[in-house]
């Protein structure tokens, strides 16, 4: 049975984020859901149907699905966003998931407010080894420099409809791992109409999404994550070859260590999934979230 769902707006951080609810608050914890780049919060809807009845959020980051693009900030404002949404809808006792960069989000969140904050479970989150970060780039004219030279830049940005989309990306690279159900769940949620040409454009602009990629390696949070109460787990696809240089979204981009810098820290390594484990192996994922697994 399809679970009834609600879509919203808030506006926190100069940003107006649109987020969808399924269910209502009660006694058992709320599951904060954020995805990852160039995607959104409907590309959790596969996972959410292992999740029963619970109260479920799901957020799309600002410059993706239906929230305001305001331009590339630096990979902290996401957290800061995630943060002040937490603050504004009051949300206590939260059971907190993030995806790669939404696992960045997540881990900011819990560097600053863990007291609403019940567990996390952070799904191959952005998070690399101290040693590779390379300092904030706080300037948005220059992520729109370097971002307009990298290949993400470049990714086909108009579909005639969502069916044009989703037969451009079945079976093809990484999106080879994903069940059918949550490619068409990306498909379907991740074009807006294009007014100028027709047809549609796709939700997160492959400029904004490159521009995060470029700031990817300047917001280091490692120091603060050793005063973390909370419990957190950390899942970790196939790791990248040492010194690979290759955009390869297959590969998990996540520290190895990093489940050890939290007090409460677990790893999950899973060599047999992709970067995408939410898209791989929902059911999995919802096991982690309730604490099944």
């Amino acid at each position: 049975m399809t679970r009834e769902v609600k879509q919203h707006e808030t506006q926190v951080n100069d940003v107006r984020l649109c987020w969808f609810e399924w269910g209502k608050a009660n006694s058992q914890p709320t599951i904060l859901l954020i995805h990852a780049t160039g995607f959104h919060s409907r590309c959790w809807d596969q996972v959410i149907k292992h999740l029963g009845d619970r109260h479920v959020i799901a957020i799309d980051q600002r410059g993706h699905g239906r929230s305001s693009d305001n331009g590339p900030v630096p990979w902290r404002v996401y957290g800061q966003d995630l943060i002040e949404f937490i603050q504004t809808l009051d949300l206590q006792d939260v059971i907190l998931a993030g995806h790669s960069m939404g696992g960045y989000s997540a881990a900011v969140a819990l560097t600053q407010i863990a007291d609403r904050i019940r567990s996390a479970v952070l799904i191959d989150p952005v998070i690399f080894s101290p040693d590779i970060y390379t300092g904030e780039i706080n300037d948005p004219s220059e992520l729109l420099k370097q971002a307009s030279e990298h290949p993400v830049a470049r990714r086909r940005n108009h579909f005639v409809d969502r069916d044009a989309m989703y037969d451009n990306f079945v079976g093809r690279g990484s999106y080879a791992s994903w069940t059918q159900e949550a490619l068409q769940d990306y498909c379907q949620w991740g074009l807006l109409p294009d007014e100028e040409q027709g047809g549609f454009r796709l939700a997160c602009s492959p400029q904004i999404e490159a521009s995060i990629y470029v700031g990817s390696q300047a917001s280091s949070i490692g120091s603060a994550l050793k005063d973390i109460p909370v419990p957190v787990t950390v899942l970790r696809a196939k790791q990248r070859d040492e010194g690979s240089t290759t955009l390869d979204f297959t590969k998990s981009p996540t520290w190895e260590n990093l489940a050890n810098q939290f007090k409460q820290g677990r790893d999950v390594y899973l060599p047999d999934k992709t970067h995408f484990i939410p898209m791989q192996d929902p059911a999995l994922v919802a096991g982690y979230i309730l604490g099944d697994c």
